[in-house]
């Protein structure tokens, strides 16, 4: 529980400690903040963030477990053998920007999807009944790339726009070493934007959205200390900047999606013989009250799976895409 230091009394939002960053934009929460000032500013910012929502020793953990699962050491994974004995961690976290679904292979990953602060803040902007289906654990090295404008539900549709991410801060997250970027307000429109390919090295090979009318001026950097959870809608604008802090410096981050039990996910392709519109992608956890669909029970699809940064091109992502000259993460 977070405590008040004189030069920083209880608000609506909760007390607030003095930590990084100094100078907060409004939205930033303590996990014992008024739950109708959290909820009313996520319904007209799409966005939160939720202060001290991991405890330094939780922090420490996720961090070692990282290093774990890049070495190889819970499960080879795809292309990338396990590292040797004698190769530095650096050397091996550098290998990666992103590892998809981590809770697979990791306890201490699964432990985070269901860590206490993060579910109360997501039962309050969601609803009582709360399911996962996705992680995603973000190494980010300096030098990597960010990932262009996109909205979450492009790639996780859901039926009832439900759909929130919870962006765990493994490492203090600044502009520099390629901090969230947000626009605040850009979910309540309710449309999925067109997406492109960018062919912007500042980029990985996720394509961009574009079309929206909303400019970058609007957008503003979601700074947070190393512990803190940004919160933020499926259909907000959002993106990331390449890491460029000095050598050795991470932006380590790990990223849960969730939704409201009561909605179908229909998330890939049905099964042969049901119509999509009664399709339920089944492989989610429970991490909330109740699942009205427990009946249909669950399957085990996904496995942890390494995410192309555009280093050695994008084949793996949907297809080759070329880059444009003079547009690495050391450019504008």
């Amino acid at each position: 529980m977070s405590t008040a230091t004189p030069d920083s009394p209880p608000t609506a939002a909760g007390p607030r400690r003095d930590r990084f960053p100094a100078v907060r934009p409004p939205g930033y929460f303590a996990a014992d903040a008024d739950p109708a000032a959290v909820r009313a500013f996520y319904a007209e910012h799409g966005y939160l963030v939720l202060e001290d929502a991991f405890s330094p020793a939780e922090v420490a953990a996720l961090k070692a477990e990282t290093t774990l699962i890049c070495r190889g050491d819970r499960g080879e994974l795809p292309d990338h053998p396990h590292a040797a004995a004698g190769e530095s961690d650096d050397s091996v976290l550098a290998r990666f920007l992103c590892i998809h679904f981590p809770h697979k292979c990791s306890p201490v990953m699964l432990a985070a999807a269901r860590q206490g602060a993060t579910i109360s803040a997501l039962t309050t902007v969601i609803g009582p009944n709360v399911k996962c289906m996705q992680s995603m654990l973000f190494i980010k090295s300096a030098g990597k790339p960010g990932q262009a404008w996109h909205q979450d539900e492009d790639y996780i549709p859901t039926r009832d726009r439900s759909l929130t991410g919870a962006w765990i801060a493994i490492d203090r997250a600044t502009v520099e070493n390629g901090c969230l970027w947000v626009i605040p307000g850009s979910h309540r429109p309710g449309v999925l934007w067109p997406q492109r390919w960018h062919g912007d090295r500042r980029f990985d090979c996720a394509e961009e959205s574009h079309g929206f009318p909303f400019t970058d001026d609007q957008a503003i950097a979601v700074e947070v200390e190393a512990g803190a959870v940004v919160i933020f809608n499926g259909y907000l604008l959002h993106r990331s900047l390449p890491n460029r802090a000095p050598a050795g410096t991470y932006r380590r981050s790990l990223v849960n999606h969730y939704m409201s039990c009561e909605s179908h996910l229909p998330w890939g392709q049905p099964p042969a013989g049901e119509h999509v519109a009664h399709f339920d992608f089944r492989d989610v956890i429970v991490v909330a009250g109740q699942d009205p669909y427990a009946w249909k029970g669950y399957v085990d699809v996904h496995k942890p799976s390494v995410r192309p940064s555009g280093e050695g091109g994008c084949g793996k992502w949907g297809g080759d895409r070329p880059y444009q000259e003079g547009t690495g993460p050391g450019g504008q």
